[in-house]
């Protein structure tokens, strides 16, 4: 029986139309109905709302980009994360807009159960000194800047050397990742519960160009070489510049995300045909 949540935070973006209404909608519902704690919250405005180790539930009203910022949070905060979607695909949030009532009334009787998801973190290194630190849900991505020029990346796993990418770019990806970035740049798509890290090389030239699965405990270390821009970014919402020989640390994180589910446990494939809208073909 899963413990039934009490207190909600319930984050919304601004920049995605009909959020905020929507969420104080939810709000209201969770207080008014069901007697419950409910507060809504922005990114702008999180650093000043309540202490989330208080939080049961953190309830993300928008799309992927809206998910991926509570997921962080949550799994910072041991809180996991429901999604009504507002957006485009939608892989992330579990309720679509008109669905939200009965989510509602499931989740508060406890009728859901838990996907715990894998996260990375990824260090950046210069001449020794970690320059920062970043967690993230689908992916890190170092990756060429404006100019249209690839970059030399000398990739080493668990110190040993694999190989030298000359591309635009490497990106190391989570499950979740997989129908993200990684699936654009010829990945292969990984069922959500798996706990394996994946290098794909973007647009790469004279270098191995397929994808590779990696074990959960591997440590994937990158080398820049550029004589122009290069860019580190994590989830593809912080943009880091790196320098010649900057180095870039990627593992498992210590963190997950705990997804509230209502579906069945094989959701997932009917969902990634319904989102990726793949066309039958017929004999020839």
């Amino acid at each position: 029986m899963n413990k039934l949540p009490k207190r909600f935070l319930i984050f919304h973006n601004p920049q995605v139309g009909k959020s905020e209404e929507l969420a104080q909608e939810i709000s209201q519902c969770l207080r008014t109905k069901y007697a419950l704690s409910a507060e809504c919250i922005t990114p702008v405005t999180m650093e000043d709302g309540p202490e989330l180790e208080e939080i049961d539930l953190l309830l993300a009203v928008g799309g992927d980009g809206t998910m991926l910022r509570a997921g962080r949070l949550g799994a910072r905060f041991g809180c996991p994360v429901f999604g009504v979607n507002l957006g485009r695909l939608g892989f992330l949030p579990q309720a679509q807009l008109d669905d939200w009532p009965e989510a509602i009334s499931r989740i508060v009787s406890g009728d859901f159960w838990l996907e715990d998801r894998m996260m990375v973190v990824s260090k950046h290194w210069r001449d020794g000194i970690c320059m920062s630190r970043y967690h993230a849900l689908n992916e890190i991505v170092v990756t060429r800047g404006a100019l249209a020029r690839p970059l030399r990346l000398e990739a080493r796993i668990d110190s040993s050397p694999l190989t030298t990418y000359m591309a635009d770019g490497l990106i190391i990806s989570t499950p979740t990742g997989s129908t993200a970035y990684a699936l654009a740049a010829g990945g292969p798509i990984l069922p959500p519960d798996l706990r394996n890290l994946m290098m794909i090389p973007i647009a790469p030239h004279l270098s191995i160009d397929r994808a590779i699965v990696l074990a959960e405990g591997t440590t994937i270390d990158i080398t820049v070489y550029t004589d122009h821009e290069a860019i580190l970014s994590a989830d593809g919402q912080t943009e880091i510049k790196l320098q010649d020989t900057d180095r870039v640390q990627v593992r498992a994180s210590d963190r997950s995300v705990s997804f509230v589910r209502l579906q069945d446990r094989s959701y997932f494939y009917r969902n990634l045909t319904a989102r990726l809208v793949f066309k039958e073909h017929g004999p020839n």
